[in-house]
């Protein structure tokens, strides 16, 4: 069996990053140093010399007890390739890729799983400029790692690599964040609750609003390990918009466990999504002439009805896959500025090359004070339409085509609906999952073809 046929069939990299079960291949230590030792080769080879002499990777974490072990083998890895490393600890995904650039590593590493539960963890990587990786650097880091052409490659001696800690890692991110806004921008009177998942932000966006004046009321910051994303955070909006209620507050923000993700409720405790996000931040953006090509980047996902907001205002939406990845390649590709996912996953270029929670949330509230305008106010510019969202665990992952049953109800429910909605049926790029989500006029009729292509999912690959 070929090289190539052995890497396929053990693919590491998904659509983002490495990710699984920890201690279960591939999100072992055994793997995450032979990922550091890929991984620090490919990036000393393809930076070239340096003029400080010495190549570097830095490497942060979310809250998870496994990042203790994947940091560790990462470390032994990267150091065994005569790379230095430079460790952060906790720190938001964005975070990491900031001070990738900000330090001039040859690459930054995020040990995280993101929004998923502490059991899982996972190993994402960002070039030397913060972006994410493209397939195809994925494709050969993969090939080093299941080959063995490097592992014949021992540096002995002074020509081993160091792991230093870099000690004001938070206090830089927190600057740069606040960078993101005007420096006379004042959030004083306003009440602010942040539920920050247990995970990654539990320092930084408190310490953040609370500098520029807020009064900050604090959820879920007391991560012990095994607690991230527990029934917190923006993968569970509705404690974020209880809070609201509890707390009379003027604006609740809900990250994930990494911090790249945002969700918000307004003063009245309604939930507000990525969709009515982009559609705020891009309509102002609009207004001021600061949306790049007038173009909004959003996926599938997000609701039909944002288009029509955006053109109404004189611009236009280009739709892209799910996944933040492929946001960012139709951003760099167009030149845009602006895009995300439902999710509450955005990108706004003009100050970040990632997703970045509080940066997205910042700039909804800049626009708030701007204007004058409660949260709520600004979120009727998007009356959505009714979405029935269907996330179904599943033993298999055989490609859709190859089941008849299940494609005809979809074809059944596209018929029915013809111009005035859509269907769209995918797998989970990250967990053992296929998700269907139905959008139309009429609630009751996307509920009764949801309900129809559950059953026969669930009949034929479900757990």
């Amino acid at each position: 069996m070929s090289a190539s046929i052995d890497r396929e069939a053990n693919r590491l990299f998904g659509t983002d990053g490495v990710r699984g079960v920890a201690n279960v291949e591939p999100v072992t230590a055994e793997t995450a140093l032979k990922l550091g030792r890929a991984a620090a080769h490919w990036f000393r080879k393809s930076n070239g010399s340096r003029e400080e002499g010495r190549h570097r990777i830095i490497i942060g974490k979310d809250t998870r007890l496994s990042g203790y072990m994947l940091e560790n083998a990462m470390v032994a890895g990267i150091t065994s390739m005569g790379v230095d490393t430079l460790l952060v600890g906790p720190l938001p995904t964005p975070g990491v890729a900031y001070m990738t650039r900000s330090l001039r590593c040859d690459a930054g590493i995020v040990l995280t799983a993101s929004h998923n539960p502490y059991e899982d963890n996972g190993i994402k990587f960002f070039r030397h400029d913060g972006y994410k990786l493209d397939d195809r650097v994925e494709t050969e880091i993969e090939e080093l790692v299941f080959t063995g052409k490097i592992d014949s490659i021992r540096p002995t001696a002074t020509e081993i690599g160091k792991a230093a800690r870099v000690d004001d890692a938070l206090g830089r991110y927190i600057e740069y964040v606040k960078s993101s806004v005007p420096r006379q921008m004042n959030l004083e009177g306003l009440r602010v609750v942040v539920d920050v998942a247990n995970g990654a932000t539990y320092k930084s966006t408190p310490c953040i609003l609370r500098e520029l004046g807020a009064e900050v009321i604090v959820l879920h910051n007391t991560p012990d390990g095994t607690n991230i994303n527990r029934e917190c955070g923006s993968t569970y909006p509705d404690v974020i918009a209880g809070a609201v209620h509890q707390y009379r507050a003027d604006v609740g923000i809900a990250h994930d466990g990494d911090g790249d993700r945002v969700i918000l409720a307004d003063e009245h405790g309604r939930i507000v999504n990525g969709d009515t996000i982009l559609a705020i931040t891009a309509l102002a953006a609009l207004q001021a002439g600061h949306l790049r090509h007038n173009t909004l980047v959003a996926t599938v996902m997000s609701n039909l009805a944002l288009d029509h907001v955006i053109q109404r205002a004189g611009g236009s939406v280009v739709r892209t896959a799910v996944g933040d990845r492929y946001v960012l390649e139709k951003l760099l590709e167009i030149d845009g500025n602006i895009g995300g996912e439902q999710s509450g996953h955005m990108i706004f270029r003009d100050f970040a090359t990632t997703g970045d929670g509080i940066v997205s949330a910042l700039q909804v509230l800049k626009i708030m004070v701007d204007s004058g305008r409660r949260l709520g106010d600004l979120a009727t510019c998007l009356k959505p339409y009714p979405q029935a969202l269907k996330n179904l665990k599943v033993k298999a992952k055989p490609p859709l085509e190859n089941m008849p049953e299940v494609m005809d109800l979809v074809r059944s429910a596209e018929r029915e609906m013809g111009d005035r909605g859509r269907v769209l049926l995918r797998y989970s790029g990250t967990e053992p999952k296929v998700r269907l989500l139905i959008e139309g006029e009429n609630r009751e009729q996307i509920e009764v073809h949801a309900m129809r292509i559950v059953e026969k999912l669930q009949e034929t690959i479900g757990v």
